[in-house]
C-alpha cells in the first residue's frame, strides 16, 4: 500500500520511517481508518459512528483498482493484531464486499474466515453489509455472500464449531440460525452436519438421528459436548452444573443467570478462566463471595495474576493490570449495585503483577521524548477509564523507561525540566517526582524546541497532558518541521489530551502527527503502531 511513496512493497512490511512528515497518502488514510476507524489524525477512546463519510480513502483506492491491496491491507492488520478496535476492520472489509470491482469483491468474501475470527465478528461483518446495502446501491445475500458464510463454517472442524457456536450465540440481530439459512449451507463433514442441525433443528433431533448409530470417536466427543450444553441450559442442580463445567469445559456464556448466583459454579469457572476474563471479574468474584480471605480460590488468583507465561500468553499490559487494580480497590464498579471488600493478598498480586507485565511490552527500538503536565488537573479521571490522567502518563513514562533503551523524560515547568524517571522506579516514587516538579503551562511545542536546543535525538515526542494543549508562539507542527529539519530526523508527534473530547494540535495531512483524545487500551495500540511507521 505504499507504492506511491517508496516503491511497491507487500502491505505488510514495516514502512520507511523516512516517510514522517510528508503528505499524508490515501494508504496511510486507511491504515489509520483500519486502526482506529477514522483516516484522520485523531483517536477517540469513545467509540465514533462508522459510515462511508469516514471511510472516504478507502472508496477512492477502490476506484483506483487497488481494492485488491485494500483487502490485503485488511488481512495484515487482523493477523496481526495491529487494530486498536476490530469494528473498522469489518467495515472496510463489508465495504470491500459491496464494491462494483469484481476482483475486489472475490477478495473481501475470500477473506472473510481469516478476519472474522470468532461468531461475534461474522454477524457483525454482516450487520455492516445490511446497512451499506441502501447507501451503495447494491444487494447483499447474492451467492459471493452465500459462499463466502458456508466456508465459514466449513472451514472449522466439527468441535472447534460447537465451541464457537454455543459460545457466541448472537449479536448486531443475527444468529447462527439466520447465517444457516441464508447461506444455504452444504456441510463439508459429519461433524460440522452434527452441528448445523443442532442449529437448526435442536438438539432432540440430533438426538434421534444419532440414537443407535455407530460413530467415531470424535463424532462421540462432540456429541457428548452438545449434550452438555443442552444439559446445563436445563438443570437447577448446582453439582450438575459444576460437573459439566469440569468435565466439558463449560464457560460463563453457556450457563444460566441463576448458575451464576452460585459462588461454587463461580469456583468451577475460575479454574480454567483466562487471565484477561479474571482481571474484569475480580470485583463480581469478591461480592459472590468466591474469594474469601485466605481461602483456595484467592491462592489460585494470585497465582495466576503472578504467574509470567500466562501475562505473556493473554498479551497483559501493565495499563491492564492498573485498571484491574483500581477498580478492584474501590471496592465497587462504575455500573450496577455490585460492592465488596478488597482482599490484602489479591491487592499484593496485582501490585506484583503490575511490575511483572512490564516484561510483556515489546521494545519498539526508537529514541522518545516523553513531555508530562505535571498541572494539579492531571488528578480527574481519564475518559474511558477509572484512573486519573497523571497515573496513566505515570505508567507510559514507566513503560518507555523500562522497554526503550533511549528515552528522555521531561516535564512542563517554567521551562521543559528533566523528569527522573529511571526503570527501577515504583509507580507512587513516580508520581512522587512528578508532584515534586514546579507547574508550568502546557505548549505542545516546547518538547521539539527543547529537544533542538539540548540537540536531543528523538524518533518519537509523546505529549501526555489533561486537556491543556496551549500552542503558545509556535504552532506544534511548526516547532516538528523545524526539529526534522535542523536534526535530519523524521521525528513524530503524538498528544495525548487524556480527558479532552476532542482537540486540534495535529496536522491531519503530516503523516508523522497524532491526537489522542481520552485514552484506553485501544490507545496503547495506536501509539505503538504510530511509533513503528505502521499507521
Amino acid at each position: 500500500m505504499e507504492a506511491e511513496e517508496s516503491g511497491a512493497q507487500p502491505p505488510s512490511a514495516a514502512p520507511e520511517p523516512s516517510g514522517a512528515g510528508r503528505h499524508l497518502p490515501d494508504s496511510r488514510r486507511l491504515q489509520r481508518f483500519l486502526c482506529f476507524g477514522s483516516e484522520g489524525a485523531a483517536y477517540h477512546a469513545k467509540d465514533q459512528k462508522l459510515g462511508l463519510e469516514n471511510a472516504e480513502a478507502l472508496l477512492r483506492l477502490i476506484e483506483e483498482g487497488r481494492g485488491c491491496e485494500v483487502v490485503e491491507e485488511i488481512k495484515a492488520f487482523s493477523q496481526e493484531g495491529r487494530a486498536a478496535k476490530q469494528e473498522p476492520l469489518l467495515f472496510a472489509l463489508a465495504v470491500c464486499s459491496q464494491c462494483s470491482d469484481a476482483k475486489t469483491k472475490q477478495a473481501a468474501f475470500k477473506a472473510v474466515p481469516e478476519v472474522c475470527c470468532i461468531p461475534t465478528h461474522l454477524f457483525t461483518f454482516i450487520q455492516f453489509k445490511k446497512d451499506l446495502k441502501e447507501g451503495m446501491k447494491c444487494g447483499m445475500w447474492g451467492r459471493a455472500l452465500r459462499k463466502a458464510v458456508a466456508d465459514w463454517y466449513n472451514g472449522k472442524n466439527g468441535m472447534a464449531l460447537a465451541l464457537a457456536v454455543t459460545k457466541y450465540k448472537q449479536r448486531s440481530g443475527w444468529s447462527h440460525k439466520d447465517l444457516l439459512r441464508l447461506s444455504h449451507l452444504k456441510p463439508a463433514s459429519e461433524g460440522i452436519a452434527i452441528v448445523t442441525k443442532y442449529i437448526t433443528k435442536g438438539w432432540k433431533e440430533v438426538q434421534e438421528a444419532y440414537k443407535e448409530k455407530a460413530v467415531s470417536a470424535e463424532t462421540e466427543k462432540l456429541l457428548k459436548y452438545l449434550e452438555a450444553v443442552e444439559k446445563v441450559k436445563r438443570t437447577k442442580d448446582e453439582l450438575e452444573v459444576i460437573h459439566l463445567i469440569e468435565e466439558y469445559g463449560l464457560v460463563r456464556e453457556h450457563l444460566l443467570t441463576n448458575h451464576l448466583k452460585s459462588k461454587e459454579v463461580w469456583k468451577a469457572l475460575l479454574k480454567e478462566m483466562p487471565i484477561s476474563v479474571l482481571l474484569r471479574n475480580l470485583g463480581k468474584l469478591s461480592a459472590n463471595s468466591v474469594l474469601e480471605p485466605r481461602g483456595s480460590e484467592v491462592a489460585i488468583v494470585c497465582e495466576k495474576l503472578r504467574n509470567e507465561k500466562l501475562l505473556k500468553k493473554g498479551r497483559i499490559h501493565p495499563f491492564h493490570i492498573l485498571v484491574a487494580l483500581e477498580t478492584y480497590k474501590a471496592g465497587h464498579g462504575n455500573r450496577g449495585k455490585l460492592w465488596w471488600r478488597p482482599d490484602e493478598d489479591i491487592l499484593e498480586a496485582l501490585d506484583a503483577s503490575f511490575y511483572k507485565a512490564f516484561k510483556t511490552v515489546e521494545p519498539t527500538g526508537k529514541r522518545f521524548v516523553i513531555a508530562v503536565d505535571v498541572s494539579a488537573s492531571m488528578t480527574q479521571k481519564v475518559l474511558g477509564s477509572v484512573l486519573s490522567a497523571s497515573t496513566v502518563a505515570a505508567v507510559m513514562c514507566m513503560v518507555v523507561a523500562r522497554t526503550e533503551k533511549d528515552s528522555q523524560i521531561v516535564a512542563f515547568s517554567h521551562e521543559m525540566v528533566p523528569c527522573p524517571v529511571t526503570a527501577d522506579m515504583t509507580l507512587p516514587q513516580v508520581l512522587v517526582k512528578m508532584y515534586e516538579i514546579p507547574v508550568g503551562t502546557t505548549d505542545c511545542s516546547l518538547p521539539m524546541i527543547w529537544a533542538l536546543k539540548t540537540q536531543t535525538a528523538a524518533d518519537v515526542f509523546i505529549v501526555f497532558t489533561d486537556n491543556e494543549t496551549f500552542a503558545g508562539n509556535a504552532p506544534p507542527a511548526m516547532a516538528l518541521a523545524e526539529y526534522r529539519e535542523k536534526m535530519g530526523i523524521a521525528a513524530k508527534l503524538a498528544v495525548c489530551g487524556m480527558t479532552s473530547h476532542g482537540f486540534t494540535v495535529a496536522d491531519p495531512d503530516d503523516r508523522g502527527m497524532l491526537d489522542i483524545c481520552g485514552f484506553d487500551a485501544g490507545a496503547l495500540d495506536v501509539i505503538r503502531n504510530f511509533t513503528l511507521g505502521l499507521i
